[in-house]
């Protein structure tokens, strides 16, 4: 039986590999693939909820590119959020991000971004849907576990500043199971 499923694993790997229309989405120049950063902030690591983000990424089907537990500096958390700098929030935002270790990713997929943000929910909790993250396991919104990118661009930066060129590019076994 093993060997059976083995030879018709081999079969399928055969004619799935050489298919000229599957797109290569480990590619960043793949058009169907983007990348989104995501991290979980210290009171997602510090209630131990990155294993849960992480699964709810993977379970929709979008592949991990990179991957780093951090104490982020407050210059890097500064840069990451100048666009906030005149926010009465700021320096508090800054205080909490260094209050302890981040987990930072960077995740690729069709359409990521949206709909990454889409499963963190609102970015204060008590106007997420229950089955987002901030919706499942949020109360403030000091306190709401996961950053998000909220475009292509504010991505591409993030990702930037977060992990340089430091991103892998792989195939995963499961695409053919996840993009026609």
């Amino acid at each position: 039986m093993v060997a059976t499923l083995l030879s018709v694993l081999s079969a399928f790997n055969r004619n799935t590999n050489n298919r000229e229309d599957m797109a290569d989405s480990s590619s960043s120049a793949d058009p169907k693939a983007e990348r989104t950063f995501i991290a979980v902030k210290p009171d997602g690591v510090q209630r131990g909820l990155v294993g849960e983000i992480v699964k709810r990424f993977e379970q929709r089907g979008y592949k991990m590119v990179a991957g780093r537990m951090m104490w982020a500096s407050k210059e890097m958390l500064q840069k990451h959020y100048a666009d906030l700098s005149s926010k009465p929030f700021f320096n508090g935002l800054v205080e909490y991000m260094n209050s302890g270790p981040i987990f930072a990713m960077v995740w690729e997929g069709k359409n990521v971004v949206k709909m990454g943000r889409m499963m963190l929910g609102e970015t204060n909790p008590t106007n997420s849907l229950p089955g987002t993250i901030r919706g499942d396991y949020c109360i403030d919104v000091g306190r709401n576990i996961c950053h998000g990118s909220d475009a292509v661009d504010s991505a591409n930066a993030e990702i930037a500043l977060w992990f340089g060129s430091d991103v892998q590019e792989y195939t995963l076994a499961s695409k053919p199971w996840v993009y026609e």
